[in-house]
């Protein structure tokens, strides 16, 4: 029997055996697909090695509020672990897409997937464009990942007398996160033919369709479905969990542009390289000059960027003042969540670890 009161390890643990027992059976039921299919299986396995589990921490927290509320005895259910774990699969497939979408060469500190598979290519000396067959195979690879979040999803809720309100919050997180990679992508092309003083809020709609609703919100809500949260119940996360989910992707805008590599496991600047039009970059636009702000423009997004036109972009944004201003909108977000747990009908001890959770997000190097 799992402990009433968490341990630091329990989720990633629990979520590692969930992991490992489902693999597995995906090993067994594709056997009969020949060598060439297992090989895929195995890179769809690698993609879900490491990782900080965040989804699956607010899920469990999400649930740990609402079912110990009243009830210090409550112990997860099996549906639990089954939901978090399908949380991280259908993030693989995010990371698998992003990375590919994104033209990334790493992820974790790690060749991303379509890398990974272009190099087992050329390993294997088979014919042909090893590039092509790495994007490729990453696009159905990140497919597969999807068809197995819903097949260990659907196997974990299928007995809830409730199973319809957590469907419908799965649902929602699958759309809400694809229209906001959508958008993300699109205001990479967009920005030039809409006004500047409306970039802020663009970028803003990206980060809450995109991060906010699908990293913290919804597991959040998804976890206290399964434990039969009321409306009060569900309202009072939700107000938690978008402000910290806002919050997150605010620190990990400025991780993309000023982070550690070491730590990151991707380059130094490399939503830079990228074009990431981000609230950074649109409240440093809105400081510059127009000469200034053309070469601005001009640089972001080329891929060859050198140390030294990164180190000037950084130098560019952070003298704008809008580094200072996103860890200001950072800190208020933060605020807003932590007022929007008092007072509620949510467990005490659970309370605690949502406002850890919530420091552990906002506040980190990686």
């Amino acid at each position: 029997m799992l402990g009433v009161v968490p341990s630091p390890t329990l989720v990633p643990d629990a979520v590692a055996e969930r992991l490992h027992s489902f693999l597995e059976r995906m090993r067994v039921e594709s056997a009969e697909y020949g060598p060439d299919a297992s090989a895929l299986i195995d890179s769809a396995a690698d993609t879900l090695v490491g990782g900080k589990r965040l989804r699956a921490r607010f899920c469990h927290a999400g649930w740990q509020g609402v079912a110990r509320f009243g009830d210090r005895t409550a112990v997860e259910p099996s549906a639990l672990w089954d939901v978090c774990a399908s949380l991280e699969i259908f993030q693989s497939a995010a990371l698998v897409h992003d990375d590919l979408i994104d033209n990334s060469d790493t992820r974790r500190g790690r060749p991303a997937a379509h890398r990974a598979l272009e190099r087992s290519h050329r390993d294997s000396g088979w014919w042909g464009d090893a590039a092509a067959f790495g994007r490729s195979s990453a696009i159905l690879l990140g497919d597969l990942l999807v068809a197995w979040s819903d097949d260990l999803f659907e196997d974990a809720v299928a007995a809830l007398p409730h199973a319809p309100s957590v469907r419908r919050e799965y649902a929602r997180m699958r759309r809400d996160v694809t229209v906001g990679q959508f958008l993300d992508i699109a205001e990479e092309s967009a920005w030039s033919v809409n006004a500047t003083d409306s970039h802020v809020e663009r970028a803003l709609r990206v980060v809450s369709l995109k991060s906010a609703r699908y990293s913290i919100e919804q597991p959040l809500v998804l976890g206290a479905a399964i434990a039969d949260a009321d409306e009060d119940q569900l309202l009072a996360l939700r107000r938690f969990g978008h402000p910290v989910g806002m919050a997150f992707q605010l620190r990990d805008d400025v991780l993309g542009v000023f982070g550690d590599a070491s730590v990151t496991g991707k380059p130094a600047g490399d939503d830079l390289r990228e074009g990431k039009r981000t609230v950074l970059v649109a409240l440093t636009r809105q400081t510059l000059e127009t000469s200034t702000r053309t070469l601005f423009d001009e640089m972001l997004g080329d891929p060859e960027l050198t140390a030294e036109q990164i180190a000037f972009l950084q130098a560019t944004i952070s003298a704008s003042g809008a580094l200072e201003r996103v860890e200001t909108m950072i800190s208020d977000y933060a605020v807003e969540a932590d007022r929007a747990l008092s007072g509620a009908r949510l467990d005490n001890a659970a309370v605690g670890g949502l406002r850890d959770l919530a420091r552990a997000a906002t506040v980190r190097t990686a």
